[in-house]
């Protein structure tokens, strides 16, 4: 575990950002509903258009966001499927939504700028992808629980602006386009942009927190727990059996998928938590406890798979 605090000095200024979004808010009065959107209408786009341009398409890489969709619906439906007659109401909705994603986009774009080459932080940005629409798709009807319909949620997917940006760029890349050298330098800073902005996000968030009617002990030890432990755990299960009796895919996607898996709860939780009035502090809690541990367990956890 010699790698373990050189790690945790990379990341730690993850964190420093979440610290300058939440005084941003606090004390500057910053809109954090005009941050978010910037980022979801403007950057995400950009950001997914220039790393979907500059991944080299093979069956594997293009096959890895379809695999890490599947793979989140189906955890999402097995936790919807045990934990659902926990409680009385739509906690355990939110819980089987959390099962299924993280915060793969803010932090873990980031993280991925930070730990890989920028040939293999496309790879991950693109993988991204595999969240956007588990969000938009599995996890939007797990957590609506009938409320909308299927039109609705069609119409929810159709007008996800990353989707268009990245229909284009694949088609673009297919045709062997290649970006100009300037235009792919000036899309280059975008990432880091988002990367920040994305990750003071977070910290805007966080104003306002309050806890409100205690802690949900049951719901903290289930969703910390199938975040930080089996997530790791069953893609680190997936890379071995692939690398030892398979061979679909390269050390590359097993690296990318790896961090894919051990990124915190996804700050969405808590916007569908609002929604279904489903006590959505407690979400805030587990987001925040998640956000936390991370600082802990992410350096960790890169150590142990011997990701310098």
């Amino acid at each position: 575990m010699s790698l373990f605090l050189p790690l945790l000095g990379k990341i730690l200024p993850l964190y420093t950002n979440i610290v300058l979004g939440y005084l941003a808010t606090r004390l500057l009065k910053v809109d954090r509903a005009g941050a978010a959107a910037l980022l979801f209408y403007l950057m995400a786009p950009i950001v997914v258009f220039s790393a979907t341009m500059g991944v080299r398409l093979d069956a594997a890489v293009a096959l890895l966001p379809l695999f890490l969709f599947l793979f989140s619906s189906l955890m999402a439906v097995a936790a919807l499927w045990l934990f659902k007659r926990l409680w009385p109401d739509a906690t355990g909705n939110i819980l089987a939504f959390t099962a299924g994603t993280g915060n793969t986009g803010y932090f873990g774009i980031a993280l991925a700028l930070i730990v890989f080459e920028p040939r293999v932080a496309d790879i991950y940005i693109f993988t991204v992808l595999a969240s956007f629409f588990y969000e938009s798709t599995t996890g939007f009807y797990i957590t609506a629980k009938g409320t909308f319909t299927a039109r609705e949620s069609l119409i929810k997917v159709l007008r996800l602006p990353v989707l268009y940006a990245f229909l284009l760029a694949l088609i673009l890349n297919l045709a062997g386009v290649m970006l100009p050298e300037s235009l792919a330098a000036y899309f280059g800073q975008f990432r880091i942009a988002y990367s920040i902005i994305g990750m003071m996000l977070i910290g805007m968030g966080l104003v306002g927190f309050r806890q409100g009617g205690g802690a949900d002990p049951r719901f903290l030890a289930l969703t910390l727990a199938i975040k930080h432990l089996l997530w790791p755990a069953l893609i680190a299960l997936i890379i071995w059996t692939d690398s030892r009796f398979f061979g679909l895919l390269h050390r590359d996607l097993y690296r990318v998928m790896f961090v894919f898996a051990i990124v915190p709860l996804a700050g969405n939780t808590v916007t569908l938590a609002v929604l279904l009035k489903a006590r959505p502090e407690k979400a805030a809690l587990a987001v925040l406890l998640s956000t936390l541990l991370s600082i802990v367990t992410i350096p960790f956890m890169l150590a142990w798979y011997g990701m310098e």
